[in-house]
């Protein structure tokens, strides 16, 4: 989010405080389990629908396609198509997309370093 001097001289659009702003509607757009699965997944390498399906636990055939055409919109994966019968479409992160996906690894190495503690005060509350 950056302080307000570190925001100064950006344009409106990249304050993450202000509700009408770009970077928010990118950070809300990115910052939800399935996008961060999915970038995780695709990491260095390129998958097709079913494959990346089958990574993601979980995910529904819609899920998976309304986060991929945002991820693509938000140029963060390339969708290339080959003319074949079936149509054979894969997904590979875009520069910004991998480098996106260092800070989803450091989320991911904070989770699992963290989650011992994250258990135990759940605990604690949930009693």
């Amino acid at each position: 989010m950056g302080t307000k001097q570190q925001l100064v001289g950006l344009p409106e659009d990249a304050d993450l405080r202000r509700a009408d702003s770009l970077a928010r509607e990118i950070f809300s757009d990115v910052a939800n389990k399935w996008a961060l699965l999915i970038i995780e997944a695709l990491g260095e390498r390129t998958l097709r629908f079913s494959e990346l399906r089958a990574e993601v636990e979980g995910i529904s055939h819609k899920m998976l396609t309304q986060n991929l055409r945002m991820l693509e919109r938000n140029g963060l994966l390339d969708r290339k198509v080959y003319p074949t019968v079936p149509p054979r479409v894969e997904y590979t992160l875009t520069e910004p997309g991998r480098g996106l996906r260092a800070t989803v690894d450091a989320m991911c190495g904070w989770t699992h370093r963290n989650l011992s503690h994250i258990e135990n005060a759940r605990g604690r509350f949930d009693a």
